[in-house]
């Protein structure tokens, strides 16, 4: 049974974020906790009927929304039956997203409890005039208390979101928002700039953003902070003490198969290799989700498409890809990267390291031009 992994989406928050375009929903009635578990159990059945063969469920990452504004009595019936639905791990990675804002001592014991392994917390600023800029519902202390809690409830495995970037944001606090993440010994950060995505608050009401090359001096100085700190960068926004980078990211920036439940969850089911590669997505609203529970709209990924699927994934990692990874992955030949692959390195964008395929600096910091050439 190869592996698969289950992506799980909670579409409330206590507020919107200006920055934010997640399919999130600010809570304004009780959240219909019961009804939207009877949902997601309803969603992952019609997804397993999609599958050529078993799998075998490797991760799980509960992710928002803030799924931790949902109740441990709710997650367990949630991860009892989807054990009962389809065989996990025994050494699965179980991640749960959660704001600083919705953290209490005895909660998070009780999720540790249910099997929750791993966390992923999202601080984005340890200066308060920045969190209230990015529209945070917690301050500087309490998302360090956060922490504190997280460790003292049993999780000896979390991340911490950090953004840099931001509104007036100086390059001396960028640094420190950095330091300040280190000293509380995560064993993964996510550091990712700030972007003004349509359909936000701040798309239509853009706040004045440091300059460009402020921007890009912060994130270098931050980087060698952190790799001189042992969190080794392997992906963009990703960096990750030895042994701790996230098995389910991982999965999905290798182009393996994931399904994906919840309102507005997007997933990716390869059935036969080339032809039969389905993409999954949900209905977006809350109500239409909890009104349709197992709809899905299927689509078949087109062959022509996949040389660029696979990339805009794989060349995300420092590690790269093989030749090898790339017929696995799609069914393809390798000569259908061509003639893009060798004009990549060519002009310096790629490089190839024994069988291995890797952005150069030039490549990564230009990413985007280096996607455009696989363009079908």
């Amino acid at each position: 049974m190869s592996p698969l992994s289950l992506y799980v989406h909670f579409p409330w928050c206590i507020q919107k974020c200006p920055y934010c375009d997640f399919n999130s929903h600010a809570v304004k009635n009780p959240i219909p906790e019961a009804a939207y578990i009877d949902a997601l159990l309803a969603d992952l059945q019609a997804d397993l009927a999609l599958l050529a063969a078993p799998r075998i469920i490797t991760s799980i990452f509960m992710g928002g929304g803030t799924p931790s504004l949902f109740s441990p009595e709710s997650l367990l019936r949630l991860l009892t039956e989807i054990g009962r639905l389809v065989p996990v791990d025994a050494q699965c990675e179980i991640t749960l997203e959660a704001n600083p804002g919705t953290f209490e001592s005895a909660k998070f014991r009780d999720f540790r409890a249910l099997g929750i392994n791993r966390l992923s917390i999202g601080i984005q600023s340890f200066h308060d005039r920045h969190l209230r800029k990015l529209g945070r519902v917690h301050s500087a202390a309490e998302a360090k208390l956060a922490v504190e809690i997280a460790v003292k409830a049993g999780f000896d495995n979390f991340n911490l979101d950090l953004m840099f970037g931001l509104p007036d944001q100086s390059e001396s606090e960028a640094l420190n928002d950095v330091e300040t993440a280190i000293g509380l010994a995560p064993t993964h950060i996510s550091f990712y700039q700030l972007t003004l995505e349509p359909n936000t608050y701040f798309y239509k009401f853009p706040p004045k953003l440091p300059e460009d090359d402020v921007i890009f001096a912060a994130q270098k100085r931050c980087q060698r902070l952190l790799a001189d700190n042992g969190y080794q960068q392997y992906e963009v926004s990703a960096y990750a003490k030895l042994g701790k980078q996230s098995r389910h990211n991982r999965n999905y920036w290798q182009f393996g198969d994931y399904l994906g439940i919840g309102a507005g969850a997007h997933g990716k089911i390869t059935r036969s290799l080339p032809n039969d590669i389905l993409r999954t997505v949900k209905p977006r609203s809350p109500e239409q989700y909890l009104s349709q529970p197992g709809k899905s709209q299927c689509e078949t990924i087109a062959v022509a498409h996949l040389p660029l699927e696979f990339l805009m994934n794989q060349l995300r990692l420092k590690a790269g890809f093989s030749l090898e990874e790339y017929q696995s992955a799609t069914g393809l030949a390798a000569d259908s990267l061509e003639p893009s692959l060798s004009i990549c390195l060519a002009q310096g964008l790629l490089q190839r390291q024994g069988l291995v395929y890797t952005c150069t600096d030039k490549g990564w910091d230009f990413l985007d031009v280096v996607l455009e050439k696989f363009i079908d």
